[in-house]
């Protein structure tokens, strides 16, 4: 984890250098005015060196002000390495968000997620300004000024930091349940951003239901674990700071016993045991910085391992000698294929499928019993285990092709469309960035949604609202077949498509999908079986079998499961056409 951590200062190592040199003159100006006061006081003052005395502080004053640009650049570029570095990480762990397979996103909340990216990246990139600085600065001064107060007296100054022992003891003994009390809190803290986002988007559906209270409740619950979570991780840092402040405070004891009874005894001089008060401050204020860099540390430490726990997950699978899927005449074959999503029930037992070049294939049954699935495995959302059967496009193994050439030449339309923040044309154009206006144009009048887009006052460019929130279901379904036309793609997945949709909209749609589906091999996951009379052929799957296969009329005539079904979805109609 450690280098890890290291490699993202790598593209800022000139800046962190003349960063770390500026710290390190930060320290050793900071010895400038004890220095300085030894002198005062034990010879230019008892000498009334009085030009001395003044080209004294102006010398101190000359270093202070050099000082402060030095803070400045510290300050400065110093927080710009951090966020550099926050930017970098962020960046990285988008990019690899993009590249984890689907079941990663089954078993991880988005609001979770988010917490990762931004509240955890933030305190690593404090983490990662103050803390070589804390370290650089707090350790030279601390070296200093202890050689420093040796060649003054070194039997008062081993008196002194006899206490150093003392302080590391209690450092070491909190730091383990400071760490884990950290962590605990920031899981705590991104459960709240996971129930914030999850009621923030089903807003609709809460107020709907009247279930505002029960949104509230289901957040109280997480609040509280997370001032539990707090109040334990601030009773460890308490319990701390309260601990190392008191031993540093043992040292300004240890320096007035001791040191007065030195000075009695005229072991030192008064200007000796001035500088001993002077600089012992100066010792005892990077001590305490380190102290608290502690909480910073820990804070910055659990946030990077949350960054690493995700960095670590392993991207979708891809062979090392992949090959592009290109030329895609379309034929689809499923081989004996087994799939289950965990280890105790099959979703798929054993299909069998073949689906010739632009052929439609309906795909129907009760719910559950793998039709999505199917449809999942064939984009390679969920890849297939070896030995559990084959998947091939045009007689080759989707194992054995790129993920991106794959899914390039496929085009989904799902029940629940996912329009992103934006206008209407950037969501046409999310099928083909590249598209030109023409192209576009044409794709939307191809969905049907042109007309309707040309009333709007702005247009392709009217903003339509997080996930398309200022739009209907037709509306959106349309955009997403727009988008399918743009792309343009060999093969098309339609996945339960209309079934959310009133009948006149339904009607729209579907003469848009049957322009879609011209000259493409189509799976149609199907609810109304009315939409899938004129497919090339159905199968009905069943507890992940495939049940009955065959067309609309040679199913009814079999008398069998899919007649059942169809029936069932007609019973409420005066006349029912079996034949």
């Amino acid at each position: 984890m450690l280098k890890r951590f290291l490699s993202y200062y790598k593209p800022h190592k000139k800046m962190l250098a003349l960063d770390m040199l500026a710290s390190l003159l930060i320290s050793v100006i900071g010895m400038v005015y004890p220095i300085v006061t030894n002198k005062m006081l034990n010879e230019y003052i008892p000498n009334k060196m009085y030009s001395t005395i003044v080209w004294a502080g102006l010398l101190v004053l000359s270093m202070y002000a050099f000082r402060m640009f030095l803070n400045y650049f510290v300050q400065y570029y110093g927080h710009l390495i951090g966020v550099k570095m926050q930017s970098q990480m962020r960046c990285d762990l988008f990019a690899h968000l993009q590249k984890l397979p689907f079941k990663f996103y089954d078993n991880n909340e988005t609001g979770k997620i988010m917490t990762r990216i931004t509240s955890d990246l933030f305190e690593v990139c404090e983490l990662a300004h103050h803390g070589p600085e804390n370290l650089l600065i707090s350790s030279v001064m601390i070296v200093l000024s202890f050689l420093y107060l040796i060649s003054i007296d070194w039997i008062l100054t081993l008196i002194i930091f006899a206490c150093v022992p003392i302080l590391v003891i209690v450092t070491f003994h909190y730091r383990k349940a400071m760490m884990n009390a950290f962590d605990d809190r920031r899981k705590s803290n991104a459960i709240i951003n996971a129930s914030v986002e999850s009621s923030v988007t089903g807003i609709r559906v809460t107020k709907a239901y009247t279930n505002s209270a029960v949104e509230v409740e289901k957040f109280q619950k997480g609040d509280e674990e997370f001032v539990d979570a707090s109040r334990r991780a601030y009773n460890a840092m308490a319990k701390f700071h309260a601990s190392t402040s008191f031993v540093t405070e043992v040292f300004n004891v240890f320096i007035l016993i001791a040191g007065g009874l030195f000075l009695y005894s005229g072991r030192i001089s008064f200007g000796d045991y001035s500088t001993f008060i002077v600089s012992v401050n100066l010792f005892i204020h990077p001590v305490n910085t380190l102290i608290g860099f502690m909480e910073q540390f820990q804070n910055g430490v659990s946030g990077f391992k949350r960054f690493t726990e995700i960095m670590e997950v392993d991207p979708e699978i891809e062979a090392d000698d992949a090959v592009e899927l290109k030329d895609v005449n379309g034929v689809i074959e499923f081989k004996n294929v087994t799939y289950s999503y965990d280890e105790t029930k099959e979703v798929l037992h054993n299909v069998d499928l073949k689906l010739e070049k632009g052929r439609k294939l309906a795909l129907v049954g009760p719910s559950g019993g793998g039709k999505t699935t199917l449809c999942h495995l064939l984009p390679n959302f969920y890849r297939l285990e070896d030995g559990k059967g084959e998947i091939l496009i045009d007689g080759v193994d989707i194992r054995k092709m790129t993920l991106e050439s794959i899914r390039a030449n496929i085009g989904i339309v799902q029940q629940d469309v996912f329009l992103f923040v934006g206008t209407i044309r950037d969501n046409i154009l999310y099928g083909r960035p590249d598209a030109t206006e023409e192209e576009m144009m044409e794709a939307a009048k191809r969905a049907n949604i042109h007309d309707y887009i040309m009333t709007l006052e702005k247009g392709y460019d009217t903003e339509i609202g997080e996930r398309g929130v200022k739009l209907s279901g037709g509306q959106k379904q349309r955009l997403s077949i727009a988008r399918v036309f743009l792309k343009d793609p060999a093969i098309l997945i339609l996945d339960e498509a209309t079934s959310a949709l009133d009948n006149t909209t339904e009607v729209l749609i579907q003469q848009a999908l049957d322009e879609l589906c011209k000259g493409r091999t189509t799976f149609v996951v199907a609810h109304r079986l009315s939409t899938i009379r004129n497919a090339d052929e159905i199968a009905v799957i069943i507890d992940g079998k495939i049940a009955e296969r065959g067309t609309h009329e040679e199913l009814i005539a079999a008398n069998g499961t899919y007649k059942s079904l169809y029936a069932l979805q007609f019973r409420d109609n005066d006349v029912i056409d079996l034949e």
